[in-house]
């Protein structure tokens, strides 16, 4: 998931920050003391590269998971259904409206 705010890491050093955990974390007691010692570098906090690595592993298929493409085409689903659903809605109110007009045209008749 992206956050709502403006990401002030590019997608290179995302991926860079990445491979340095996963080339390096052999080096720490700790994957979680590899991503804290390379956050710290970078500027990050240390959750924020640990959700980076979790979401490259995913997408690599190396840890089981909705892939980054995966999360935008669903969203995407939702949002044409969620628009789907209110069209549908105006017609049904303006099929029922134009409905109710022909009969009270008729009933005057």
């Amino acid at each position: 998931m992206t956050s709502k705010t403006t990401n002030k890491f590019s997608p290179e050093v995302r991926a860079r920050a990445v491979r340095m955990v996963l080339d390096h974390e052999a080096e720490h007691p700790s994957r979680w003391a590899a991503i804290t010692s390379i956050s710290g570098k970078i500027g990050c906090t240390a959750q924020t590269l640990s959700e980076w690595v979790k979401k490259a592993e995913i997408d690599s298929g190396r840890k089981a998971g909705l892939t980054t493409d995966m999360a935008a085409k669903l969203k995407a689903l939702e949002r044409e259904n969620r628009e789907l659903r209110q069209a549908n809605e105006i017609l049904r109110k303006a099929s029922a409206y134009f409905a109710q007009a022909e009969l009270d045209r008729r009933h005057r008749s």
